[in-house]
């Protein structure tokens, strides 16, 4: 494992970033609640992102071999029924207050400012590849084709498994992402039939794609709900709020890869129990979210600990 510089990050300061990341608050409202700085509690959380960043991403996001993409092929096969997918990928706009002097190289079609999150997802709505920094007027096709990712597909250095046979048939077929109409329709890239008046066939692969494309829109439903400074326009510089994307993505993996993810297949409804439930469940709820916010900053404070001082 290759050693890491000491850092002078307290426990203090990696859980005021935690609660600045996971509750939006403003620097003003963090200022009167631990008695910083507004400049003070900036610096904190600026420095704690890209620590977090340099030393989480080798673990959170796993090199793309060929046995991982092998992997995610079995897993979209079985949970979408889409055959020969290795990944969904889309791009979010991420919205932002327009830097200085930036003109209108941040504003996007939805008419706001914003920079592009371009993400590779896989069946556990964890990223498996992130490119963060586009401006938000480029649309997906132009992010994607500035991205490294787009790079590696195109100088073929990327570790797709060979063709194979799709189930009942002989000839082989390449891997590919699913993606959306934003996206070109490449080889090892598969968009939707376009327009309205569609056969019977095409809806019903238009059907299929989307249910393993949804994987990418719910990752990005489930970063930004857990991580709410997404709810909020992000109103600081260029650079410190692309550190602040980073950090929540590679976080974003380290909750799944602890928690998981309850999908409603996972989830279980029995209405026989919901009076008691109903009974008993305020006065836990409160403690349970304590708790579980304590385990989870325990368990990465740990993690970081091991890896600053190896």
């Amino acid at each position: 494992m290759t050693s890491l510089p000491k850092t002078n990050m307290t426990n203090n300061d990696l859980l005021s970033c935690f609660r600045y990341l996971a509750t939006g608050n403003t620097f003003k409202d963090m200022h009167f609640t631990y008695y910083r700085g507004k400049s003070t509690i900036t610096g904190i959380i600026k420095f704690v992102c890209r620590i977090l960043w340099n030393i989480l991403k080798r673990l959170e996001l796993p090199k793309i071999t060929t046995e991982l993409m092998e992997q995610i092929a079995q897993e979209y096969e079985k949970k979408a029924n889409f055959p020969n997918c290795i990944g969904a990928l889309d791009g979010k706009h991420i919205r932002i207050l327009s830097p200085d002097h930036s003109g209108s190289l941040f504003f996007n079609y939805k008419k706001y400012n914003s920079i592009v999150l371009l993400a590779l997802v896989d069946t556990n709505y964890k990223f498996m590849y992130v490119d963060i920094g586009a401006y938000g007027k480029e649309c997906d096709s132009t992010v994607f084709q500035n991205s490294n990712l787009y790079d590696l597909l195109k100088k073929d250095q990327l570790s797709i498994p060979p063709p194979k046979p799709l189930p009942g048939f002989q000839k082989e077929i390449p891997f590919v992402f699913v993606a959306d109409e934003g996206l070109p329709l490449t080889n090892n890239i598969m968009r939707p039939y376009s327009g309205k008046f569609l056969s019977i066939e095409k809806r019903v692969f238009n059907y299929r794609l989307s249910r393993a494309r949804r994987y990418v829109e719910s990752a990005f439903g489930i970063l930004a709900n857990k991580w709410r400074i997404f709810h909020r326009p992000i109103n600081f510089s260029y650079d410190f709020t692309i550190d602040i994307i980073k950090a929540c993505c590679v976080l974003h993996n380290f909750v799944l890869n602890r928690d998981g993810a309850q999908t409603f297949e996972e989830m279980i409804i029995d209405d026989s129990l919901q009076i008691l439930h109903e009974t008993t469940h305020k006065s836990r709820t409160g403690a349970n979210i304590i708790r579980n916010y304590r385990n989870f900053v325990i368990i990465l404070i740990v993690t970081l600990e091991v890896l600053v001082g190896s």
